[in-house]
């Protein structure tokens, strides 16, 4: 991928970015896996960020953003977690209450690192490899 271009600035910044659910609870199915990606691209496309790669098992995801650099990394996590959670908790009620009453679907904490140290195809196929929900 080629850097992008600001008005004042050229960047490169991509962040590998790991949500858990609450508990580590196996929640997530493949059609609500399915659905985070719809939400996690709409939120990268609405804050100027470009979704790379997506996937996860059924309690984590893994989300590859080639980052703006006018958005805090915490925003744009919060972001993220904050649409995804409502989604899945409004679109799939009966699936996330199993696991779930009154706690939130993911867990406080997150992960992110900058992906410059190693090469993005090998990130891309890290993150394509997941092992993806069954039902």
């Amino acid at each position: 991928m080629q850097p992008r271009k600001g008005s004042h600035s050229v960047f490169s910044v991509r962040l590998h970015f790991v949500f858990v659910t609450h508990y580590r609870r196996k929640v997530i199915t493949a059609q609500m896996l399915e659905r985070m990606r719809e939400m996690v691209w709409q939120v990268c496309r609405k804050m100027d960020c470009e979704l790379i790669e997506f996937s996860g098992e059924s309690d984590h995801v893994h989300a590859l953003v080639d980052f703006h650099p006018k958005n805090s990394i915490s925003a744009v996590a919060g972001s993220l977690k904050a649409t995804t959670s409502r989604t899945m908790k409004r679109e799939f009620p009966e699936q996330v209450a199993k696991f779930y009453q009154g706690v939130s679907f993911w867990s406080k904490s997150y992960y992110v690192a900058s992906t410059g140290g190693a090469p993005i195809e090998r990130i891309k196929e890290y993150i394509k490899n997941q092992d993806k929900p069954t039902n």
